[in-house]
C-alpha cells in the first residue's frame, strides 16, 4: 500500500489505525510508532505492555541511523534470576523509550501520540479469541501473580473490556512524561507488588533507568546496507548470517534454504556472546553446504509484536515490543492494570549469566534495509525465529530476486531444538529431507513462523506491507 504522508504496518488493525491517525493529523513515523505500540499495549497484553520493553531502529531522511534500546536491567539487589515470577522481572524499558523517540524524532506531543491508547483503555475494546485463549493457557500463572481479578482474565470472548487503571497510567505519562512511571506512585506500586511476592526490585532500580541510544550494527548484503540492533540484543546473529551468506559463491535457489538453516544454527552458537556486538562479525560461520549438521541452537520461544512506519520526509522506523512470555512474569500490578515482563529468563551462561544490574541478551531483532534513497523497515515476532524469518526474506530478495511482497508471502521454515519446522507445501521440503534435515511439517500460517510488518520509502513514496500470518495490518495516509 502506498501513501502520500506516510505508511504504517503493525500486529493489529486498531494499532495500525492509530498510527494512520497520527500521520493524517500532521505527525510523522515516530508519532505513528508510539501510537501503534501504545494501542498494542492496551489490546494485546499477552504480547506487550507498559511492564515490558521496546526496541527500535531509526533511519532519518538525511540518512542517519540510530538504535533505540528500551530495555531494563536486573535489580541491583538480585541474588538469583528466575524465568518466571517476581525474580524474573527486569526494569521495564518501553515508557522511557517512548519519551526518547518522541523528543528526538517525533513531531507531535506524547499526549497526542498516546491519545488513541488512552481512549481504548477508558472506553474499552472487544476481547479477542486469541487473547482469551492466552488467558486460558496462562490461568495458573496469572492467578499466582495476583491477576485473578484482572478484567482481562475474567472477560469472555467479544466482551467489552475497560481498563481504567491503565488509562490513568497512560494519561499520567502523557501529561508528565516517563517520570510518571519510573518515579512516584507508579514506581511504588511496582516495587510493592514485587516485594510482596519475593522480588528484589527497588525504587532506585526504576529511577536510575535510562534508554540507550547508539549506532546500529551494519553489514552489506548484495546491493543493500542492513542495520540491526546492537547489544544487548541478538540482532548481530542476523548480521553474522547475512555477512556469511554474502561471502558464499554460486549460491543457487535450490540450496538457499539449506544454507540459511545451517548459517542460522552456526550463528546461534554465539548467542551468549552477543554482548560482543560488531566484534562477532569477525567470527567465521563454518557450514556444510551438502548435509544438515542438526546442531540445533534456536529455541522455542514466541510472542512479541511488531510495528514499522515511514513518512514523506524519509523517516523510517522498525520496532518490536514485548513482555517476553505470554503476559511476561504474570506478576500483576492492580493499581496500574499491567503485568510485568519476565525478561530475566533470557539470562543463560558465560557473559550472559545473571548478575545484578545486568541486561540479558534480548530476542528482539528489528532490521532496516536501505539502498540509496530506498529503505525498508521490517520486524517480526517469534523470539529466536525472528533472525530466521528475516534471513529467509532477505535471502529471497537478494539471491532469488523476488519482490518484497512475494518474499514475505512465501512458505517458511524454523529451526528449533534440532528439528526443522516447515510450512506444508514448502517447495524445498524434498530437497531438505535429502540433505538430512529432520522435517516437522506444520500447517501454513502457524504462529511459529512469525508475522512480518514492513514500511519504507520507494520511488513511489511511503509504503507499508504486512504478513498474511497472524493479524497484521497495513495502512497509509
Amino acid at each position: 500500500m502506498y501513501g502520500r504522508r506516510g505508511a504504517v504496518a503493525s500486529a493489529h488493525p486498531l494499532a495500525t489505525a492509530a498510527g494512520q491517525h497520527m500521520l493524517a493529523v500532521g505527525g510523522n513515523a515516530a508519532d505513528a510508532i508510539i501510537a501503534a505500540q501504545a494501542v498494542l499495549c492496551v489490546i494485546a497484553p499477552e504480547a506487550c505492555g507498559l511492564g515490558g520493553d521496546m526496541l527500535a531502529l531509526v533511519l532519518d531522511g538525511a540518512g542517519a541511523y540510530a538504535a533505540v534500546t528500551g530495555t531494563g536491567s536486573a535489580p541491583m539487589a538480585m541474588t538469583a534470576a528466575a524465568s518466571d515470577g517476581p525474580n524474573s522481572v527486569t526494569v521495564p524499558g518501553i515508557v522511557s523509550a517512548w519519551e526518547n523517540l518522541a523528543s528526538q524524532w517525533g513531531r507531535l506531543s506524547l499526549t497526542a501520540a498516546l491519545a488513541p491508547a488512552i481512549e481504548l483503555a477508558q472506553n474499552g475494546f472487544l476481547l479477542s479469541a486469541s487473547l482469551h485463549q492466552a488467558v486460558r493457557g496462562q490461568r495458573g500463572r496469572l492467578e499466582r501473580g495476583g491477576a485473578a481479578d484482572w478484567c482481562i482474565a475474567r472477560a469472555a470472548v467479544g466482551e467489552r473490556v475497560r481498563q481504567p487503571e491503565l488509562g490513568r497510567l497512560l494519561m499520567a505519562i502523557a501529561q508528565n512524561g516517563a517520570r510518571a512511571f519510573y518515579e512516584g506512585d507508579a514506581a511504588k506500586a511496582i516495587v510493592s507488588v514485587l516485594a510482596d511476592q519475593g522480588g528484589a526490585m527497588g525504587l532506585e532500580d526504576l529511577s536510575a533507568h535510562r534508554t540507550q541510544i547508539a549506532a546500529p550494527i551494519m553489514v552489506t548484503f548484495g546491493p543493500w546496507q542492513v542495520a540491526v540492533q546492537p547489544p544487548p540484543t541478538q540482532g548481530v546473529l542476523l548480521a553474522m548470517s547475512l555477512q556469511a551468506l554474502n561471502r558464499l559463491a554460486d549460491v543457487d535457489g535450490q540450496e538457499l534454504d539449506h544454507i540459511c538453516i545451517e548459517l542460522t544454527e552456526a550463528a546461534f552458537v554465539h548467542r551468549a556472546s552477543c554482548g560482543r556486538g560488531a566484534a562477532l562479525l569477525e567470527e567465521e560461520l563454518v557450514i556444510d553446504r551438502a548435509q544438515a549438521s542438526r546442531r540445533g541452537g534456536p529455541r522455542a520461544y514466541l510472542h512479541t509484536a511488531g510495528v514499522a512506519a515511514s513518512d514523506l520526509d524519509g523517516l523510517t522506523i522498525s520496532s518490536l515490543v514485548s513482555v517476553f512470555d505470554d503476559f511476561g512474569s504474570c506478576v500483576f500490578v492492580p493499581d496500574l492494570g499491567i503485568t510485568l515482563n519476565n525478561r530475566a529468563g533470557g539470562f543463560t551462561e558465560g557473559s550472559n549469566a545473571a548478575r545484578p544490574g545486568a541486561k540479558p541478551v534480548h530476542t528482539l531483532a528489528p532490521a532496516i534495509v536501505s539502498a540509496g534513497a530506498e529503505r525498508v523497515a521490517m520486524a517480526t515476532p517469534g523470539a529466536d525465529g525472528q533472525v530466521q524469518t528475516l534471513l529467509q526474506i532477505l535471502g529471497r530478495l537478494c539471491m532469488k530476486g523476488e519482490r518484497l511482497a512475494d518474499a514475505v508471502d512465501a512458505p517458511r521454515w524454523r529451526s528449533e531444538g534440532g528439528a526443522l519446522l516447515i510450512e506444508q507445501g514448502h517447495p524445498a521440503m524434498a530437497q531438505l529431507e535429502r540433505r538430512g534435515h529432520q522435517l516437522q511439517p506444520v500447517p501454513s500460517g502457524d504462529i511459529r513462523f512469525g508475522a512480518v510488518v514492513c514500511a519504507g520509502v520507494a520511488s513511489s513514496g511511503p509504503f507499508a506491507l504486512s504478513d498474511w500470518r497472524r493479524e497484521c495490518w497495513s495502512g497509509v495516509a
